[in-house]
């Protein structure tokens, strides 16, 4: 039984309450308690429960006579201790938190309660320390200040890469050559960029605060473009390649090309509207010019092309006989290459009349299958080099424009023959899907890069690597793409660089 000579508890009942209940009671506590004697010099300790001990590391006998600061070791500038010797001798109560160390040297924060015991005449006799171990609560304090302390250094520097970002995105809005407007929800002018002000010969006063469809003489208020851009905040549809043909004031009549976007900048910029317009008059002009010019070229070739064509047909007609191996070699070679002359200038029409809108759609019923095999043998014809092996069936009649579809056959199966020159097979294959018929030509050749494969079916586009190596103008892809939309159809593309290439089209069965 552990004792405290001298002790007596002020107010304690005496009557079925002992020392002995008392002490069993403070080991039973989870809290470390001690009572200190400030009778005796430098207020030694006197008292220490189990509790204390284990949250010190101490034995009793390496704790009684000591004073509470012999827990800090060598951590004496702690503000607390300044609290603990201000409140001994003043005989107040007080409550800190400060930094002990176990015996084996290891740091343990300490949440201490000190009150004094007072005798009759009112003189502090000792002092009580109830002390709890919050090592845990206080390293998670410590970690929440260091994350926070983190976090608030982080913020810093996103905010200066935030206005180096803003420093550096105005930078380039102001140097880019194209006019840009940002918009509120309500689609008033934000902001303009420099281009914008130049370009349609207006200043910021005009232009920032007011409404976008009351710029200039109204030439946005336009109801499409309306509609447009109110889809776009709530469902961040963007508009492509809106076309706005205006007589705008101080300018004249242009054309310009829109699109517009849904911007968010790290959150601090909500529900904007960033709108770029470009002035595609001049180009427009020039591809008008150039359509022109291929119109007026391919028609103007034709024509003596055809003479061409009649003169030796008749020269075939009127050859002696007895001529040599050599002469009909060479006869032959001409023909073929007029040929190749005469589908050069028929894309080029096509392309034209496409251009201008006037290519024309004669829409009969016919045997899919049958076609498919034809343009299959009359190409098989002209080529030695490949076999073309043909599978599968539709067993459909469509509706269409058989010679048509009979171009875009030939197209892509010359194409297969031409850029697959080192393998010897050809494979087509046509199917039923749905109500769609589908036709596949698949090749073993060079196949195509993945850059060049988003641009194929443009006009006049050919892969730099196939420049110097096979001939063409790379106007056959775009005309078969044509041809298949104005069927209601898809064609596309599936290849792999050295691999080969697969061209596929559907179109659907009209009734």
């Amino acid at each position: 039984m552990r004792s405290i000579d001298n002790l007596t508890f002020q107010g304690a009942p005496s009557r079925g309450l002992s020392f002995e209940l008392l002490f069993s009671a403070l080991n039973a506590s989870v809290s470390g308690i001690i009572i200190t004697d400030n009778q005796q010099p430098d207020n030694p300790i006197i008292y220490c429960n189990e509790a204390f001990e284990k949250i010190s590391g101490y034995t009793r006998s390496e704790i009684i006579g000591h004073n509470c600061r012999f827990l800090q070791g060598k951590d004496r500038a702690q503000k607390a201790r300044q609290l603990i010797a201000g409140a001994v001798k003043n005989g107040e109560t007080c409550r800190v938190e400060i930094r002990n160390y176990r015996k084996n040297g290891d740091l343990f924060w300490n949440e201490l309660f000190m009150a004094p015991v007072k005798d009759k005449d009112g003189s502090v006799t000792h002092f009580i320390g109830v002390q709890n171990d919050i090592t845990l609560r206080k390293k998670a304090e410590l970690e929440l200040i260091e994350q926070k302390a983190v976090m608030e250094e982080q913020v810093k520097e996103r905010t200066v890469k935030l206005r180096e970002s803003e420093a550096f995105l105005s930078s380039i809005i102001q140097t880019v050559r194209e006019s840009l407007l940002v918009l509120d929800p309500d689609f008033k002018v934000i902001s303009a960029n420099d281009h914008f002000f130049k370009t349609f010969k207006v200043n910021s006063q005009e232009t920032i605060g007011k409404l976008l469809y009351d710029l200039g003489n109204g030439q946005w208020n336009i109801e499409k473009l309306k509609e447009l851009l109110v889809k776009i905040l709530p469902t961040n549809n963007p508009v492509l390649d809106f076309e706005v043909e205006h007589e705008f004031p101080h300018i004249g009549k242009k054309l310009m090309l829109l699109n517009a976007y849904r911007i968010e900048l790290e959150g601090q910029y909500k529900d904007r509207i960033l709108i770029a317009i470009e002035d595609i008059t001049e180009r427009r002009e020039i591809e008008r010019r150039k359509d022109d010019f291929l119109s007026i070229a391919s028609h103007e070739l034709k024509t003596p092309l055809t003479s061409i064509k009649g003169f030796m047909q008749m020269l075939k007609r009127l050859q002696p006989a007895g001529l040599p191996e050599q002469y009909h070699a060479i006869f032959e070679k001409v023909n073929l290459s007029i040929e190749r002359l005469n589908g050069l200038i028929t894309d080029l029409l096509d392309v034209s009349r496409i251009q201008s809108g006037n290519i024309e759609i004669h829409k009969d019923t016919f045997n899919f299958d049958q076609m498919v095999m034809d343009a299959v043998d009359q190409m098989q014809s002209l080529s030695s080099s490949h076999k073309i092996i043909c599978t599968g069936s539709t067993g459909v009649m469509v509706t269409a424009d058989e010679q048509q579809l009979v171009q875009v056959l030939n197209n892509l199966l010359a194409n297969a023959i031409k850029y697959s020159p080192d393998s010897s097979e050809i494979f087509v294959h046509m199917s039923k899907v749905s109500d769609y018929v589908k036709v596949s030509v698949r090749d073993t050749g060079v196949g195509i890069n993945l850059e060049d494969q988003q641009r194929v079916f443009q006009r006049f586009f050919r892969g730099a690597e196939f420049q110097k190596k096979f001939a063409g103008m790379g106007i056959g892809l775009y005309v078969c793409e044509q041809i298949i939309k104005n069927h209601n159809g898809t064609i596309w593309l599936e290849s792999e660089k050295n691999h080969g290439s697969t061209f596929n089209f559907t179109i659907p069965i009209e009734p």
